[in-house]
């Protein structure tokens, strides 16, 4: 069975990725890096909402460093783009690069991510990214099609899953 470690942005995002890789035959963990969440207690609510995401469709959750000084020196350069803007491209990368360096140390096939799940995300972008990253290890999946974002809705809200209401860097908050 092919191994996919699935970068999870929040626990809201997971559902519907995870049954899609299940369904698809891959054995699915789960990476939650994100050090561009802030403030330190959303990063927690998060991580926690992950994790609690994780154990109800039984698969594993690893979780990257907490540094957001070193995603806030990569892209405050663009502090003041809006949001969907040159920051969220170059925040993307960011957590990517380190899912496919997790990806190759814990000996996975692939690695994908949830952020394409989002009608606020520009899955095109993220899946170049992904590829351009590793094109024989990204696995360019838009989740949101066939209604993916609907039924990661409906889950989360059947579970009573946490959901925020911003993307989760301090420059998006407002």
């Amino acid at each position: 069975m092919k191994k996919v470690l699935l970068h999870i942005c929040c626990g809201v995002c997971a559902f519907a990725c995870i049954n899609y890789l299940k369904e698809k035959g891959f054995y699915v963990e789960g990476f939650f890096y994100n050090p561009n969440i802030h403030p330190e207690d959303e990063y927690a609510k998060r991580k926690n909402t992950a994790a609690q995401v994780c154990s109800i469709n039984s698969i594993e959750l690893t979780s990257g460093l907490y540094e957001p000084h070193k995603w806030d020196s990569t892209c405050s350069v663009y502090k003041d783009e809006p949001e969907g803007g040159d920051r969220c491209d170059l925040c993307y990368k960011f957590r990517l690069e380190e899912t496919f360096r997790k990806t190759a140390e814990m000996g996975f096939d692939f690695f994908t991510t949830t952020l394409s799940v989002s009608p606020h995300k520009k899955s095109k972008l993220i899946n170049e990214i992904g590829t351009t990253i590793s094109p024989v290890h990204f696995m360019a999946v838009d989740f949101k099609k066939n209604d993916g974002f609907k039924k990661t809705f409906a889950l989360a809200k059947a579970h009573n899953i946490y959901r925020q209401n911003y993307c989760g860097c301090k420059y998006s908050i407002r």
